[in-house]
């Protein structure tokens, strides 16, 4: 039997300072790819560094993060950003995650937006061709992670860059394939065996079923678990066991 392969990927080092968000060193003995704020929406250099150090001893993808710089609303406010600017400050991050993961013997392996700016890019093709300009302007071999169908996938591919398709378990989609704004009833899925089953429906289906009740492609080579979420450990335990228990190949895929 043919199995399916399949990425795991948790946003992590969302700290800055004193204060920390998510559990890392644990969702790093689950994951097979780390999504590593980069500083602009969280984590500072320590926490960048200690992130890479812990990934790479246990075989863990680096990706970096990128964000809007908006630390005070943890990137998930609606920015308005000059292209250049824009561009100019996405190679920043990348930059800045590249010495820890070199120091800690890894590299960074992909590029994923994250918040406002990876919402932002699945409809602003502006925004998005400056995403791709920064990620170029760092790496021009980076793959870019996100939305399947998204502006900023359409910029990448044009460009050369490799794209990754994404799913979420724990968010709820739209009829069209988007995700359902943050800000509305029900787009963070918190009943656990519903996000159990939503991702290995669209791991081996791909297919979930969207909030409206209606059911939707979403085909995807790597699955998002927000560290963030209460429970999150357990909860991409239970994911990994199930995926691995239907058939599923858990595995990076750069």
């Amino acid at each position: 039997m043919t199995l399916v392969p399949i990425d795991l990927n948790a946003d992590l080092g969302e700290g800055f300072g004193r204060w920390t968000l998510t559990d890392d060193e644990r969702l790093l003995s689950v994951v097979t790819s780390a999504n590593v704020a980069c500083g602009f929406h969280a984590g500072d250099a320590a926490t960048m560094r200690r992130v890479c150090e812990l990934a790479a001893a246990r075989g863990v993808r680096i990706g970096a993060q990128v964000s809007y710089r908006d630390l005070a609303g943890f990137g998930r406010r609606a920015m308005d950003v000059p292209a250049a600017e824009l561009a100019a400050e996405v190679a920043y991050q990348i930059g800045a995650l590249e010495v820890f993961a070199r120091a800690a013997g890894s590299r960074v392996s992909y590029v994923k937006p994250h918040g406002a700016l990876y919402n932002r890019v699945v409809r602003d093709a502006e925004q998005a061709a400056a995403v791709v300009e920064g990620v170029l302007l760092a790496d021009r071999t980076l793959p870019v992670l996100g939305l399947p169908g998204s502006r900023l996938h359409e910029a990448a591919a044009a460009s050369g860059l490799p794209v990754v398709a994404e799913a979420f378990g724990d968010r709820a989609y739209r009829a069209d394939g988007s995700l359902l704004p943050r800000g509305q009833e029900g787009a963070v899925v918190t009943d656990p065996d519903e996000v159990v089953e939503r991702a290995v429906s669209m791991a081996r289906f791909g297919v979930v079923t969207a909030h409206c009740g209606s059911s939707v492609e979403v085909r995807a080579r790597s699955l998002c678990l927000h560290g963030d979420t209460p429970g999150a450990v357990g909860l991409a335990r239970r994911v990994r066991e199930r995926l691995e228990a239907s058939g599923v190949r858990v595995e990076a895929f750069a």
